[in-house]
C-alpha cells in the first residue's frame, strides 16, 4: 500500500465472492489503495448487527498492487471493525459497500447489511457511501454504474460529507437507454406486509421462509428514491447516523416531569 495514495475501504454483504464487489474493486482501484474486508458468504439482511458471542476469523484472499482483499467469518458491520484494528495502520479516506445485488431504497436501509458498513464507516468518522444496483442477479450488468460510482467517490475523497452523514445510493436496473442522471431525494415511506410464507414441515410442524410485498405508501411524491428509481434516475439519499427525532422534542417536554 502507498501512504501518498488515498486509502478506500472495501466491504459488503453479499460475500467476498460477489461479482458487485468485484466490479467495484475494478472501478475504484485508479482512485487509491484498495483494502477489502468482506464477508466470506453472504450476509444479507444483517443491517447493523455484530458477532457478540462468537470469535471472529479474516484470511487473506488475494493481495496484488495496490489490492488486499480479506474474508471475514462474521458480519458486515464486524468487517469494518476488523479492518479498521487489524489491517489499514492508517484512517481510510473513504469507506465503500456494495455493489449490492438489489434494491436497499426506502424502508430496506433499515435491514440492509450494505448499509450496515457505510453506517459503521460514519460512525468511525469516515465519509461513507453505499452503492445498491435493483438487479438481484448474480451476474448483473453493473456497466452502466461506473461512470456515477467514480464521480461520487471522487467527489467523496475531494470534499468529504457532512458530519454524521453518509450516502445511499441506488440504481435503477439498467435500461437500453441509460439513466437519466442523478437525483438527491429522500428515503420513501413505504411498508413491508405478508413478510411471512409457511409450511407444513415434513417431520411435523410449520417452517417459516422471509419473503413480502413491499407498499409505496406515497407513489405521487417526487422527491423520494423510490420515484427516483422508478422514472430511471439513480437516487442519491443522504443518511444521518443521529436518529434523534428533534421535531417532536418539545412536543415531548412533559415526560421530563414524570
Amino acid at each position: 500500500m502507498n501512504d501518498m495514495r488515498p486509502l478506500i475501504l472495501l466491504s459488503n454483504d453479499d460475500g467476498v465472492q460477489a461479482k458487485g464487489l468485484n466490479e467495484l474493486i475494478d472501478m475504484l482501484s485508479p482512485l487509491g489503495d484498495i483494502l477489502v474486508m468482506a464477508p466470506d458468504s453472504a450476509r444479507s439482511g444483517s443491517a447493523c448487527a455484530i458477532t457478540s458471542h462468537d470469535p471472529l476469523r479474516y484470511r487473506v484472499v488475494a493481495v496484488r498492487p495496490g489490492i488486499k482483499v480479506c474474508a471475514c467469518s462474521g458480519t458486515p458491520v464486524d468487517c469494518v471493525k476488523l479492518a479498521l484494528e487489524m489491517e489499514t495502520g492508517r484512517k481510510p479516506d473513504v469507506v465503500v459497500s456494495g455493489i449490492n445485488h438489489g434494491d436497499n431504497s426506502s424502508v430496506n436501509v433499515h435491514y440492509s447489511g450494505t448499509m450496515g458498513v457505510v453506517l459503521e464507516g460514519c460512525m468511525k468518522g469516515i465519509p461513507s457511501i453505499g452503492f445498491s444496483l435493483c438487479d438481484f442477479d448474480a451476474d448483473a450488468d453493473f456497466s452502466p454504474t461506473v461512470p456515477y460510482v467514480r464521480g461520487i467517490v471522487e467527489r467523496v475523497l475531494k470534499t468529504g460529507l457532512p458530519a454524521g452523514v453518509c450516502l445511499n445510493v441506488n440504481f435503477p436496473r439498467p435500461s437500453g437507454q441509460g439513466y437519466r442522471g442523478t437525483k438527491i431525494c429522500r428515503m420513501a415511506r413505504g411498508m413491508w406486509s405478508n413478510e411471512l410464507y409457511a409450511a407444513d414441515h415434513p417431520r411435523g410442524g410449520k417452517y417459516f421462509w422471509l419473503t413480502g410485498e413491499y407498499t409505496n405508501k406515497e407513489p405521487e411524491c417526487t422527491d423520494t428514491d423510490a420515484w427516483a428509481l422508478a422514472h430511471g434516475y439513480v437516487a442519491v439519499t443522504p443518511v444521518t447516523v443521529d436518529v434523534t427525532a428533534y421535531q417532536a422534542m418539545d412536543g415531548l417536554k412533559d415526560l421530563e416531569v414524570l
